[in-house]
């Protein structure tokens, strides 16, 4: 028998996929539509904690929603001991890539890049 752990009555929690310097981030899935999810996991009593933040600063950079390369919001809230934000799951991320190119980026592909990142911004 396994234990299946779930976020927000809709959302299991899936493999760990990352770690960074305030929580976890593991690959989850939407009991209601079938869609992966990302969900991210930070301990509630920590010092200083960003999961609040960094919830409501998607949801600015989001908000007239379909943002490419901005995540929607799918859920925040504290279950248990932890705040809980759950998201879509995008590609890699750019260190990712960066890794996979053995840490090596074409000229090209470095003004491509910042293009976008530039379009984000505006």
């Amino acid at each position: 028998m396994s234990l299946e752990l779930r976020v927000g009555n809709r959302f299991r929690l899936g493999q760990k996929i990352g770690a960074g310097s305030f929580g976890e981030i593991f690959r989850g899935t939407n009991m209601q539509t079938g869609e992966t999810v990302a969900i991210k996991l930070e301990q509630a009593k920590t010092r200083h904690p960003q999961l609040a933040f960094e919830a409501r600063f998607y949801r600015i950079l989001n908000a007239g929603g379909g943002v490419v390369g901005i995540p929607n919001i799918l859920f925040y809230g504290v279950e248990g001991e932890f705040n809980v934000m759950v998201m879509d799951l995008l590609g890699p991320s750019l260190e990712d890539l960066f890794s996979f190119c053995d840490r090596k980026l074409s000229l090209k592909t470095t003004l491509m890049l910042a293009e976008q990142m530039i379009a984000r911004i505006e």
